[in-house]
């Protein structure tokens, strides 16, 4: 599949946002379903874009196919991110592009763009225990797990962490 990675247009916010709850929604990653408090930052995009980096994957024909937020320590999107560190957040693939290399893209564009930033050492990400697939596709790009900054946002809902050093 040919897709491209860009940074989100204002025209695509809208979509990015109900692209990016539906993921979340449909893959059972939010506690408390369509009521869910998260889903308001996970449909923010207009609010994201003016504040981070969002990436979106785009096939042939412009579809909208995923997106994803990166951000540097010290910015309001960062959860974890530590001086010298980049972070990815959000990423979201489209239910019918699942499977076609769509969110590795997505990924290998935020590698990309931390390794071309001077002083960055390392990208990081939170991640959801149930989220096994994403899980083989850091490690198999070089990203460690690191447990030492696991976290727990909210109760109930512990993040698991990795790290690829740049």
């Amino acid at each position: 599949m040919d897709v491209t990675i860009g940074p989100v247009r204002p025209h695509q916010h809208s979509a990015l946002g109900d692209m990016t709850a539906q993921a979340y929604l449909d893959d059972g990653l939010l506690d408390f379903g369509a009521e869910d408090p998260y889903l308001e930052q996970l449909r923010a995009v207009t609010r994201r874009a003016a504040e981070a980096d969002v990436l979106v994957a785009t096939d042939t024909d412009g579809r909208l196919l995923g997106g994803v937020t990166y951000v540097t320590a010290g910015t309001p999107w960062a959860d974890i991110a530590r001086e010298g560190e980049a972070e990815m957040r959000m990423l979201a693939v489209a239910g019918e592009a699942r499977g076609r290399g769509v969110g590795e893209s997505l990924i290998r564009a935020c590698v990309d763009r931390a390794r071309a930033t001077d002083g960055l050492t390392g990208l990081v990400l939170s991640t959801q225990t149930t989220m096994h697939a994403a899980h083989r596709i850091y490690r198999r790009l070089g990203f460690r797990r690191t447990p030492e900054l696991d976290w727990t946002p909210v109760p109930a809902v512990p993040l698991l962490t990795f790290r690829l050093d740049l």
